[in-house]
Formats: structure tokens, C-alpha cells, sequence
């Protein structure tokens, strides 16, 4: 794409009502941004119909053993890295949500910017992480037109996984590539090109939908609790032993003992409490209903 075709895009064009923003009061800038972020909501409800094609194929991928997988750069890269960095601890996964990132993982912390240039550079990554026809590949790009996120649906379309596209502008180059392509627009930025602003938000709400719905369609999730989630300290303890009291209506002591009993295991002691019966039997009733737990109590 030509630097003139790129400055009509929606994510490179100038705000008028930011115009004189240099001249603003503390106060008057942050009214605007807030009203501006306003907008963020209305165009992700938008694209609701394509996350949930994105999530239907996603749940399937899971299913059978595939991964969900981002790709970007810059700021829409550590969009994707986040996402799949907070699902190990959430939901309990290994591998099943990873990211690639152009410029590597030290690129999270220092900007990478010219790394985003290259479509070799993401066939390269997604090989590296094995990417095969059981995956979803989401490119992840503010622009809509990153030579990184090309290369990355170009690659995933020769391995024969599923290709989705997010970009936060309309009819963009990236979603010629996609099976699935998520355009959102919540206008131009308060500060011009600053895509981490209005166009990042859009994204972390999205990854949010893809993932969390994902996750709750695949078990990890009893009523609105996180029953996957991993007590790695005190805090997250405290909260798993709360899950367990209202979820089963049991005291502390009790809800303590099977936490203890399952082997730190949420879902286990749930359906132990719930059931009455012992470890063994519990993990087998999991096993047999996919982590479900509403499927094992009954």
C-alpha cells in the first residue's frame, strides 16, 4: 500500500474535534477522550456476527486439539500477547491460546516497529510454533494492511487453518486473506495515528469475546465463575475457596478440605461436594463430560 493510500485510512486520519487539542484544559481532553472512547462500543456490537463465526470455529478448533493463535505487531501484537498470556492462569491452558509477535518476545517491552515489515518474518514464526490445520490464525492489525499479519493468514492458508482477520478499518487489505474478517470503526484517532488509543480498545474487547467465550463453550466455566482457574497465591486461593462455598452452598471448612483434597483442583472439588463422592470419582465424571462441570452434577 502507497503512502497515499494509507493516509485515508480512518486509523491515519485526523479528528476534527481533536484539531486544537495542544490548546486544551487537563479537563476538556479527558471529557474528549472519554466521549471519543464512547464510540469504541457501538462498532465492536457491530461485528458481533463475525466474532461469533470466529468463535464457533475456535471452540472446534479446542475441541480437537488445535490452538488459537494471534499475530501482529506493535501495539496489536501485545493485544494478542496479552490475551494469551492472562488465559494460563483464567482458564488454566498450556498451549491451546499462544501468540507470535513481529520482532520476538523482547519486541513486547521495545518497540520493533520495522519488524512489522516483513511477511517472511511471520511464516517464520508461525513454523516455529508448528501451525497446522487444526489451528485458528488471528491477524491482528489496527490498519487492516501490516505486511507481518499478510504473511501470517498467507502461511496459515497454506497449512490449512483457519484465517481470520481484525483490523480497525473498513474493507481492508487483510481481509482478503481471511475466512473470516472482523472490520471495526470507531473513527479516527483523538491523537492522530495513535492506534493505541480508540483501535487497541477495540481489539482487547474483542480478543475478551473470542477467548473468554471460547473457554466458556469448552468447560472452564461453571455459572460465571472461573473453575479453571490456577490458585497460584493467596489471594487467588481465598478466591477459589469462595467459588467452591457458592457454588456448593458448603462451609469454609468443608470447601477448604476438598480444595485441599482435589489437589487444589476447583472443578474436582465441586463436583465431589456436589456429588458426594471421592476424588477418583469426580475426575472421572469430568473426564467423561468434557470438564463440564453443570454436565456431571445434572
Amino acid at each position: 500500500m502507497c503512502e497515499e493510500q494509507l493516509a485515508h485510512l480512518n486509523t491515519e486520519m485526523r479528528n476534527p474535534r481533536s484539531a486544537d487539542m495542544d490548546k486544551m484544559s487537563i479537563r476538556e481532553l479527558l471529557i474528549l477522550m472519554n466521549q471519543e472512547d464512547a464510540n469504541v462500543i457501538g462498532s465492536v456490537r457491530e461485528a458481533i456476527p463475525e466474532i461469533e463465526a470466529v468463535v464457533k470455529y475456535v471452540v472446534h478448533a479446542l475441541e480437537i486439539g488445535g490452538r488459537l493463535i494471534y499475530a501482529g505487531a506493535g501495539t496489536s501484537g501485545r493485544m494478542g500477547v496479552m490475551d494469551a498470556v492472562e488465559c494460563t492462569p483464567t482458564f488454566s491452558t498450556t498451549n491451546e491460546v499462544i501468540a507470535v509477535m513481529a520482532g520476538g518476545s523482547s519486541a513486547f517491552v521495545q518497540a520493533k516497529e520495522g519488524a512489522e515489515d516483513s511477511e517472511e518474518l511471520a511464516r517464520s514464526d508461525l513454523k516455529e510454533v508448528g501451525t497446522n490445520e487444526k489451528d485458528v490464525v488471528i491477524a491482528i492489525a489496527a490498519s487492516g494492511r501490516t505486511p507481518y499479519c499478510i504473511g501470517a493468514l498467507k502461511y496459515a492458508k497454506e497449512v490449512g487453518a483457519v484465517c481470520v482477520s481484525l483490523s480497525c478499518n473498513k474493507q481492508a487489505v487483510l481481509s482478503a486473506y481471511a475466512d473470516v474478517a472482523i472490520e471495526v470503526d470507531a473513527g479516527p484517532e483523538v491523537l492522530t495515528g495513535s492506534t493505541r488509543l480508540k483501535a487497541g480498545t477495540c481489539q482487547k474487547l474483542i480478543l475478551n469475546m473470542i477467548s473468554t467465550v471460547s473457554m466458556i463453550h469448552i468447560g472452564k466455566v461453571y455459572g460465571n465463575y472461573m473453575v479453571d482457574m490456577k490458585a497460584t497465591n493467596r489471594k487467588l486461593e481465598d478466591r477459589a475457596k469462595r467459588i467452591i462455598m457458592d457454588s456448593t452452598e458448603c462451609s469454609e471448612a468443608v470447601a477448604v478440605a476438598a480444595l485441599k483434597e482435589a489437589g487444589m483442583s476447583i472443578k474436582t472439588a465441586i463436583v465431589m461436594i456436589l456429588m458426594g463422592v471421592s476424588r477418583e470419582e469426580a475426575d472421572a465424571r469430568l473426564h467423561r463430560e468434557k470438564g463440564f462441570i453443570r454436565k456431571c452434577v445434572e
